[in-house]
C-alpha cells in the first residue's frame, strides 16, 4: 500500500510537530500539509493541496474546525475528515457530524488510536473515539456526562507547573534541568509524575490539557 497523504490542521505548532513525527516514524504515512487554522487550510487545499486525510483540530482563531468542514461541503470538495477534540467539546462534535465529518478522536489519544482514526477513514469508515461516543450518548439522553478519565481539575506544585510550562515553551529535559537547577532524573520523574497526574498517555496530549486549562495565560 503506497503511502496515505495526511493534511494536519492545528493552531498549536507542537502538536502538528508531534503529530507529524509519530505519523511519519510510523512509514504507512506522510504528512504532506499543515495549517495553522481552518482559513490557511481552505486556502490551500483549494490551491490544489493533495492529501488523503484531513486531520483537523475543532476550536482555532481566524477559522475553526466547524467552519472549514462546512465551507469544504459549500465548495463541494470531497474530504475524509478526521475531527481532533477535547471531551469538553460536545456540542461543537455534533455540528462537526452534521458537516459530515468521518471521525473524531481525542487530542489526548494516544498514538495508536489516532492512527486507528485516520486509517478506519483512509479505508472509507468511519471512527468516533468510545469516549466521546459515551459522552454525546449521556448528553442526548439527559443524563450526566461520563466523567473523563482526564480529570480538568488537577492540583499542581509550584515545581510541577514550571516543568510544565518549559515543556510546552518546547525546551528538552537537559535545558529544563538547567534552568530550574535540577537533574535531568527529576525532571523525567516530574514528567511521569504529570502524566499520572493528569491521566494522559503522552506529552503532546499534557500540552493540550495545560493550554486549554489556560494554565499560562498570566504568564
Amino acid at each position: 500500500m503506497s503511502e496515505i497523504k495526511v493534511f494536519l490542521v492545528d493552531d498549536h505548532k507542537m502538536i502538528r510537530d508531534a503529530i507529524d513525527s509519530y505519523l511519519e516514524d510510523d512509514g504507512r504515512f506522510t504528512v504532506v500539509g499543515q495549517a495553522n487554522h481552518g482559513q490557511e487550510a481552505l486556502n490551500m487545499i483549494k490551491a490544489g493541496a493533495d492529501f488523503d486525510v484531513l486531520l483537523t483540530d475543532i476550536v482555532m482563531p481566524s477559522m475553526d474546525g466547524i467552519e472549514l468542514v462546512k465551507q469544504l461541503k459549500e465548495e463541494g470538495l470531497s474530504v475524509k475528515i478526521v475531527a481532533l477534540t477535547m471531551l469538553s467539546e460536545t456540542q461543537h462534535i455534533k455540528k462537526m457530524l452534521n458537516y459530515g465529518v468521518n471521525g473524531y478522536v481525542l487530542k489526548s489519544a494516544s498514538q495508536e488510536e489516532i492512527v486507528k482514526a485516520i486509517l478506519e477513514v483512509y479505508e472509507g469508515r468511519n471512527y468516533y473515539s468510545p469516549e466521546v461516543t459515551n459522552t454525546i450518548m449521556d448528553h442526548l439522553r439527559g443524563g450526566k456526562q461520563t466523567k473523563s478519565a482526564v480529570s480538568l481539575d488537577i492540583p499542581l506544585t509550584k515545581r510541577e507547573k514550571e516543568v510544565l510550562h518549559l515543556i510546552i515553551k518546547e525546551f528538552s529535559n537537559g535545558e529544563i534541568a538547567e534552568k530550574l537547577f535540577i537533574s535531568v532524573r527529576t525532571v523525567e520523574a516530574h514528567k511521569r509524575n504529570l502524566l499520572e497526574k493528569t491521566g494522559h498517555k503522552n506529552m503532546a496530549g499534557l500540552a493540550i490539557w495545560a493550554l486549554e486549562k489556560r494554565l499560562f495565560d498570566d504568564i
